[in-house]
């Protein structure tokens, strides 16, 4: 079957990270992105392949994550019983909520122009939150969190908060928001980017938690990301508070955000 007759689509999902080794499939590893081709390849009864807009980490969480496959079915995002017999066939920790018909050249990780990460500290021990986020039992200076979200918006080279030995061409990113809001006990911070390097969320958070407990100063984390060295930065924090929350694309990709 040649590339002309096959129709490509945009699938919108959430999933629950913690029995994850990530979305990516990996040998010998459980991984979202095969139980969602497997779902996908027999609703349609037909061998589907999707390609995610990213890597998410091992127990890492999506709200919001958009993959795209190609099928010989025509008007799938009409079909009411599509994402019904999806979502019955998906593990419970998986759920599809939308379809849509995109353009054949359209790409769910090269066509996304931002994402938007969240990560969840709650200083209250909470047994519902133990999957859902990182507890953390001291308080940190707010106003100090937020100082440091300024320097970040203001770099370029986070090279600092990189996984060790990335394959990367570059480690520039445009962050566009990056903020912390307390709520309830618990302190989110905000970050969104048109791209993200491993484990970088984790490991500004951990950094910016020295901060915010006043262990390093601003001037320190201006040095940290000056030194464009990974063992500079602080810990990564663990990957059960974060969440990816949007990914934007042109709106004649998915007008839907």
């Amino acid at each position: 079957m040649n590339e002309t007759s096959l129709h490509r689509y945009f699938i919108k999902m959430a999933y629950r990270g913690t029995r994850y080794h990530g979305w990516q499939i990996q040998p010998n590893a459980h991984t979202v992105q095969a139980e969602v081709n497997k779902a996908i390849s027999t609703v349609l009864q037909e061998a589907v392949e999707t390609t995610g807009a990213g890597r998410t980490d091992t127990g890492v969480h999506a709200r919001f994550y958009i993959a795209h496959f190609d099928s010989a079915q025509k008007n799938l995002e009409k079909d009411e019983q599509f994402l019904f017999k999806l979502n019955n066939i998906l593990p419970p920790d998986i759920a599809a909520s939308g379809i849509y018909s995109v353009p054949h050249t359209a790409h769910a990780r090269f066509d996304a122009l931002s994402r938007t990460y969240k990560y969840v500290i709650s200083t209250r021990k909470d047994p519902f939150l133990e999957e859902f986020a990182f507890h953390y039992y001291q308080k940190p200076d707010i106003l100090q969190l937020n100082r440091a979200c300024k320097i970040l918006k203001g770099n370029r080279d986070f090279c600092s908060f990189s996984k060790l030995h990335s394959d990367v061409a570059t480690y520039h990113c445009n962050i566009m928001e990056a903020s912390w809001k307390e709520e309830g006990g618990k302190y989110i911070f905000t970050i969104k980017a048109d791209r993200f390097l491993r484990n970088m969320v984790r490991a500004i958070v951990g950094t910016m938690m020295d901060i915010g407990l006043h262990k390093i100063s601003l001037d320190d984390f201006r040095d940290i990301i000056e030194k464009k060295d990974r063992s500079a930065a602080g810990t990564s924090v663990p990957p059960q508070g974060l969440f990816l929350t949007r990914i934007d694309y042109p709106a004649h990709i998915l007008p839907h955000g």
